[in-house]
């Protein structure tokens, strides 16, 4: 396994991540445990978890999956073992605190301290704000439209102000951001050096051969300030993986299962563009969900690739992507698709 520092921090982290976000519906508890188990004997020590998870989500389960993975730390004892990562919710959900503004003092430690309890830890290592509160683009939005600035949301120095809270109770050690932009990510460090407050070590934002929109404005930000990027969907929803081929559509398969939350990588175009990346791994005998999962791994403003996997086979295939080697001829092959399709689902 590689490993990198998180942000500026003494903590080094698997370059890949064990994403979480199946478990309590597509995935067992037993199932969690499995794979919890086979990625530590591999080296993997870097958990993603969130307190809405398992996704898509819903008001009976959830938590579910930090519940999993709290139950996993009590039966094996390893807590410290692992670097765990999760996230509060933003607005939008009413089941959880009303769905309203999320990142007031009051809210962040509601979530905070159910997140502990369910985690049966009583830290977490690293802790995210899962998407912005005021309205701006992400999760692949395009066709930026300002809104009148006297929008409420909850003031970023103030977010910083209650977060060091916790941080000085021991029960966060340091904070990251998910699904954020440019400006979301410099302001937050700009109050941090200016205000003497914690710094956002991390961005989880989305990934992979068919979204690197990262690469734009956030992955020079990411390299100087040392916030760098932990990459989700490296496989684009398994299209990278390559089961989708063909018109595919497996049997407990997240597009067989919930495809109409998961629209992103299913644009009538992108097949063939998938199939010629394909194509690069075919050429060179790389397994394609490996190719793609190690492009990622090798990007400098990345620190880690959080993977997910619904199989023991899945995940093994991802963990062993560490091994493998791109060389040139490859990643040149690679951006040369880029260049004429670039972000086809960002």
């Amino acid at each position: 396994m590689n490993y990198k520092k998180l942000g500026n921090t003494s903590l080094k982290v698997s370059t890949i991540c064990l994403g979480t976000m199946t478990w309590g519906k597509q995935n067992t508890m037993e199932e969690g445990f499995e794979q919890m188990d086979y990625a530590l004997e591999k080296g993997v020590n870097f958990f993603d978890a969130a307190e809405m998870y398992p996704s898509p989500c819903d008001k009976e389960t959830y938590g579910d999956t930090e519940k999993i993975i709290g139950e996993w730390f009590t039966k094996k004892k390893n807590r410290s073992k692992i670097i765990l990562a999760s996230k509060i919710s933003g607005p939008g959900m009413s089941y959880i605190r009303g769905g309203d503004l999320q990142f007031s003092e009051k809210n962040i430690s509601t979530a905070i301290e159910n997140s502990l309890k369910r985690l049966k830890t009583d830290y977490i290592d690293l802790y995210q704000l899962h998407w912005p509160e005021r309205k701006t683009n992400f999760f692949g939005k395009l066709g930026y439209e300002h809104k009148d600035d006297n929008e409420n949301w909850n003031d970023f120095e103030q977010i910083l102000i209650t977060l060091e809270k916790f941080i000085e109770q021991g029960k966060i050690r340091y904070i990251g951001l998910s699904n954020e932009t440019s400006w979301g990510l410099s302001k937050f460090l700009e109050i941090s050096k200016i205000k003497k407050l914690p710094k956002m070590m991390s961005v989880q934002n989305a990934y992979s051969l068919l979204t690197r929109t990262y690469e734009i404005g956030l992955a020079e930000i990411s390299i100087r300030e040392k916030s760098g990027l932990l990459a989700y969907s490296p496989l684009a929803g398994g299209f990278l993986s390559g089961k989708y081929r063909n018109n595919k559509l497996p049997e407990k398969s997240r597009q067989k299962l919930f495809g109409e939350y998961y629209t992103r990588y299913t644009k009538p175009h992108v097949s063939n563009i998938i199939e010629k990346y394909f194509n690069i791994s075919k050429k060179y005998n790389l397994n394609f969900a490996q190719m793609s999962i190690k492009f990622c791994e090798i990007q400098k403003f990345i620190t880690s690739t959080i993977i997910g996997a619904t199989t023991m086979e899945q995940l093994k295939t991802n963990i062993e992507s560490v091994n493998v080697v791109l060389n040139k001829e490859v990643i040149k092959e690679i951006n040369d698709v880029h260049l004429i399709h670039s972000n086809p689902c960002p």
